[in-house]
């Protein structure tokens, strides 16, 4: 996480309006100059204590760090949006370097929730956000009619086969944590949409998507042009998994036909469905002679170790290794004595080297992935932290992403055999490949459809089409639509169970995970060309290989310094984001999956 807000120390300098200019004069491409100047030394000192802040509040949720960190946040998105309404006054000033005109829209662009500069505005919209971030922090669902913490649900929901069970947690965490939601959302909305308005976009959503070196419009359509080349091969598995599930369940819980129930998909949000590869699993390639949770802990792992392990990978490439304050200060397990945010996230705190993450991490396989997945993050924080203040990001949202998970692609057997966790005549033959494809598949595939609607469903509420009176039956809806499911229980207006998903009320835009799964095989398709790797992509490990490291590297230290095409294009040699390296990286399994699928409906 990183809050890209302006000094404390700078407040009245900000506040202040810009400097008068006569009325036969016009600002110049030097003012705007020294605007970004004063910006960036700004942002950088006011964002350490806002990221502390934040921090605490996460890492220890009391009605006094709520106070706290909403106040923080008020302040900090009163200043954004003074910036990014300065920012706009020099847009059109003649002779700017291209430097000062990419900066200035990077302020102009860089809220991801704003205010207007009405009295109070900004306060009421943090003290939203950040309850409805407490509240889901604080849920609590029910199992066998006690109650269960949002963590624990998750790994409950992962193992569970009981569908009365699975139909309770799920219906009681999206009760409990999302209705109260509501209201709080709807005003949310008015609130920011009003400071959208204010700087020249047409609401929050379109805001999001003109982060992307292209227009609104044009990024839409993207995202819709990518979905089309990955969507066969959603369809074939969920066709596959559906009659699967109507195996085991029968027509009562799962019919051969229509949407799949969502509780029975091993995930609170139906998002990836990996933990039921158990019941999908194909006949004799389906066992791959291992599982990466219970190797772990057969070997005596804890969450510190696998920490460790993860470092280990990043290290192996030729990353420094995370600095002493990182295990000092990092949130690795859920501590026993307070609320606490669980949902892992990365965090740069100073913007040079005091990374952390913050985790509630437990010995099983996707934890294992998960902490691969958030040191990803961190490197890339540590990678950019010479750059300019406004450039020390991701080439875009996406590529943060992306980055830890192309890292965690290479899980692979061997890697496995390398780090001493899984014994080398216990590497999986040729013949379990389709296990090995189908088992990455039930989370990679799975997610695609998730990955876009979440955003495709607030790109509506933000721009009137989804009213408040509708948001339960459009969400269910989408998630119809693009994922084929539907909620176990019957759900009305009375409902709001996209706040039963973290990134709602935390409002954290969500295309940048889509995308991230897209980028992640383009990375790990050209990690692998790299290395020189001639077996099946999906067996690859560059673990190890320098070379790959330090191209990687010259591609993270550009940060946002350019247009994301071209940072693209370092590692990768192209300039155009595309779903077809996953499509590729699938290919045996598609046609695996769509001979099983004969004499079994597709669609819904």
């Amino acid at each position: 996480m990183r809050l890209a807000l302006p000094s404390m120390t700078a407040l009245a300098l900000l506040l202040a309006p810009l400097p008068a200019i006569a009325a036969d004069s016009a600002p110049t491409a030097a003012d705007a100059d020294a605007f970004i100047a004063k910006a960036e030394k700004a942002g950088a000192d006011f964002s350490v204590d806002a990221n502390r802040i934040q921090w605490v509040n996460a890492t220890f949720i009391t009605d006094d760090t709520d106070i706290l960190a909403a106040k923080n946040a008020a302040e900090g998105t009163l200043l954004s949006v003074r910036y990014a309404e300065k920012a706009a006054k020099y847009q059109n000033v003649a002779g700017l370097s291209k430097d000062t005109k990419r900066k200035l829209d990077l302020l102009r662009n860089g809220i991801t929730l704003p205010a207007p500069t009405t009295p109070g505005a900004a306060d009421e919209l943090a003290t939203i956000v950040t309850r409805m971030s407490s509240q889901y922090g604080k849920g609590m669902g029910t199992l066998d009619g006690k109650p269960i913490n949002g963590s624990d649900i998750e790994a409950a929901m992962g193992t569970t086969r009981d569908p009365a069970k699975l139909k309770e947690m799920w219906t009681s965490w999206h009760d409990n944590v999302g209705a109260q939601m509501r209201g709080d959302y709807a005003r949310m909305v008015e609130i920011s949409d009003k400071g959208a308005t204010d700087l020249g976009y047409a609401d929050v959503g379109a805001m999001w998507r003109a982060g992307y070196d292209m227009s609104p419009d044009d990024f839409a359509k993207l995202t819709d042009t990518l979905w089309k080349q990955v969507e066969p091969l959603y369809q074939s598995l969920h066709a596959y998994v559906r009659w699967k599930l109507n195996e085991k369940y029968g027509d009562a819980v799962q019919p051969k036909t229509g949407p799949i129930r969502a509780d029975l998909l091993g995930n609170m949000w139906a998002q990836e469905w990996g933990n039921i590869y158990d019941i999908v699993a194909p006949k004799g390639a389906g066992d791959l002679g291992y599982d990466t949770g219970a190797l772990l802990q057969a070997k005596g792992y804890d969450p510190l170790k696998m920490v460790k392990t993860a470092e280990g990978f990043y290290s192996s490439l030729g990353f420094k290794p995370l600095p002493d304050t990182f295990w000092a200060r990092s949130q690795i397990t859920k501590p026993r004595d307070r609320d606490v945010i669980c949902h892992a996230s990365a965090w740069d705190i100073d913007n040079k080297d005091d990374v952390r993450v913050k985790a509630c991490l437990k010995i099983n396989a996707d934890d294992f992935v998960t902490i691969h997945h958030e040191l990803g993050h961190n490197y890339y924080q540590r990678a950019y932290k010479d750059q300019p203040f406004l450039y020390e990001n991701g080439a875009n949202d996406g590529f943060h992403e992306a980055i830890g998970d192309f890292i965690a692609l290479s899980i692979t057997p061997q890697y496995l055999v390398d780090i001493g966790l899984l014994d080398k005549d216990k590497v999986p033959s040729a013949d379990k490949d389709i296990g090995l494809l189908l088992r990455q598949a039930m989370d990679k595939v799975a997610f695609l459809p998730f990955g876009l609607l979440i955003d495709k469903w607030r790109w509506g509420v933000f721009s009137g089409a989804i009213k408040p009176d509708h948001y339960e039956a459009a969400w269910n809806d989408l998630r119809r639509q693009y994922q084929g499911i539907v909620p176990p229980v019957a759900r009305d207006e009375t409902r709001f169970d996209p706040g039963a998903k973290y990134h709602i009320p935390a409002s954290v835009p969500y295309t940048r995970y889509f995308l991230a799964r897209l980028y992640q095989f383009q990375f790990y398709q050209a990690a692998c060309k790299q290395a020189g790797w001639k077996g099946p992509l999906h067996r690859c490990s560059f673990y190890g290989n320098k070379a790959v490291g330090e191209k990687l590297n010259a591609m993270l230290s550009l940060g946002q310094s350019q247009p994301w095409p071209q940072t693209l294009k370092v590692f990768t040699g192209t300039d155009q984001i595309t779903g077809q390296a996953l499509v590729d990286y699938f290919a045996p399994l598609k046609k695996w999956l769509d001979q099983q699928n004969k004499g079994h409906p597709t669609g819904w």
